[in-house]
Formats: structure tokens, C-alpha cells, sequence
């Protein structure tokens, strides 16, 4: 499977990282060390796995007819575009429900003044 054949290769590409900053091979029951090594070099570094070549096989047995999909990061304006949408889109939203709540507002107090006004008046014996 391809899927495979990528983890393998970055598997190794790791390690072939991990051996030449450190300059052993890490230890698969311990864990990394967080301090820094000593900044003496190994006198012999083992020999780096040849990335390249497994790189142009893994490309060599990449078939035609299948798309090579390579996953693109967004661009920070398609970020920003889209924060900016719906930014957009929450003012609107706020803007409609004050015009709404205005518009109750406005017919309520209507419709207060209008009771109002239709009452008689209070009579001044009480």
C-alpha cells in the first residue's frame, strides 16, 4: 500500500534526523532526553539512510493515472477572507434583530398610545 510505503519513509526521515543531531540511535523504551547534548561531536556517526532514493521510488511507484494529491495549507488571506465573512455575516445578523427589536419597540408603544388616547379621562371627583 502506498499509504505504508509514506509512513515508512518518514519514519525514516525522522530518524535519520533524530541520529544526526544526537548522534546515537534513540532508545525505543526511553524517552528522548529534553537537554540538551553535549556539543562534542560522535568521532562515528552511522550512516544516513539515502532519503533521496527512497524518495524518487516512492515517486517511480507513484501510478500516472491516480492524481498526485499534495495537501496545500490555506494561505493566510484565505483565512483572513473567511474571518471577514463571517464577521460580515454576524453584523448583519446583529443589525436585523435591532431593526427588529426597534420595530417591536416602535409598535408596542404605538399601540400604548393608542389605548391610551381611546380611555376616558379620569374624573376629578375620584
Amino acid at each position: 500500500m502506498k499509504w505504508m510505503r509514506e509512513r515508512d519513509l518518514l519514519i525514516a526521515q525522522t530518524l535519520a534526523f533524530v541520529e544526526s543531531v544526537t548522534g546515537k540511535k534513540p532508545d525505543a523504551d526511553k524517552p528522548l532526553a529534553l537537554t540538551a547534548p553535549a556539543f562534542d561531536p560522535p568521532a562515528a556517526s552511522p550512516p544516513m539512510p539515502d532519503i533521496e532514493a527512497m524518495l524518487a521510488e516512492t515517486v517511480a511507484t507513484h501510478e500516472p493515472s491516480e492524481p498526485l494529491q499534495v495537501a496545500r495549507a490555506p494561505q493566510r488571506s484565505e483565512y483572513r477572507n473567511e474571518i471577514q465573512a463571517r464577521v460580515a455575516n454576524f453584523r448583519a445578523h446583529q443589525q436585523r434583530f435591532l431593526r427588529e427589536r426597534e420595530e417591536y419597540c416602535a409598535s408596542t408603544m404605538a399601540k400604548v398610545q393608542k389605548v391610551l388616547s381611546d380611555m376616558p379621562p379620569p374624573r376629578p371627583d375620584k
